[in-house]
């Protein structure tokens, strides 16, 4: 999937030698989460948001040097790895580099949900389920063989969650009545998390998507 139409270059970067209280000026104007630092051009690291309570707007950007986050992500990382850097980072906002680490714009959190919540699994009709299993017991090879053995076509999946051992899988299915291939999951020792056969699921996720744009144009 092609996502680099989505680069935004209209957002500045700013210099180490300039003004931190410049910075500042930028966070209070804008709900942005971060934004890129570049020394002699080349991408150096990001400011945080969260970190301007402790900003003297006096001083130079240079004397946070070692307040800089390596949050950054490439025009060759997949879409699904831009969205993980999203998560993994509390951001709404993530720089884009190119091979020489020039800064050539920014993905916005927002853009990349709404070309997820465009792709198949949430286009295709279908049901959504989210099961879970012990991360050495579960396989994805298993998980299809599961739905396909209902005649039913597997649309998509990923993982959702892991944690204490435990793997959630999130699965779109091509098929509205979930209740058989729900009981040959529970057959096979998968917990089921959620079953939605009226795309609740779906309706919650882009009401999610809508309070982001909002959010973000405010």
């Amino acid at each position: 999937m092609n996502i680099q139409s989505h680069i935004i270059t209209t957002l500045p970067v700013f210099k180490l030698e300039g003004a931190m209280k410049d910075v500042v000026k930028f966070f209070k104007e804008t709900t942005y989460s971060h934004i890129a630092i570049v020394e002699d051009e080349k991408f150096l690291g990001v400011i945080s948001e969260n970190d301007m309570e402790v900003f003297d707007v006096s001083s130079k950007i240079e004397e946070y040097r070692f307040n800089l986050e390596s949050v950054f992500v490439t025009v060759d990382t997949s879409w699904l790895d831009v969205l993980e850097s999203f998560a993994r980072n509390d951001a709404n906002i993530v720089p884009v580099l190119d091979g020489n680490s020039l800064v050539v714009g920014y993905y916005l959190l927002t853009d990349i949900v709404t070309v997820f919540i465009d792709t198949p699994f949430f286009t295709e009709p279908g049901g959504i389920l989210v099961i879970a299993k012990g991360v050495k017991d579960y396989s994805f090879s298993e998980i299809a063989q599961i739905v396909e053995s209902n005649n039913t076509k597997l649309i998509g999946g990923f993982i959702t969650d892991s944690r204490n051992d435990v793997i959630q899988v999130t699965l779109k299915i091509g098929a509205s009545n979930l209740n058989e291939i729900i009981q040959t999951f529970r057959r096979y020792n998968y917990t089921i998390l959620f079953g939605n056969n009226d795309d609740q699921f779906l309706e919650d996720l882009k009401e999610r998507s809508d309070y982001l744009n909002k959010y973000l144009n405010v």
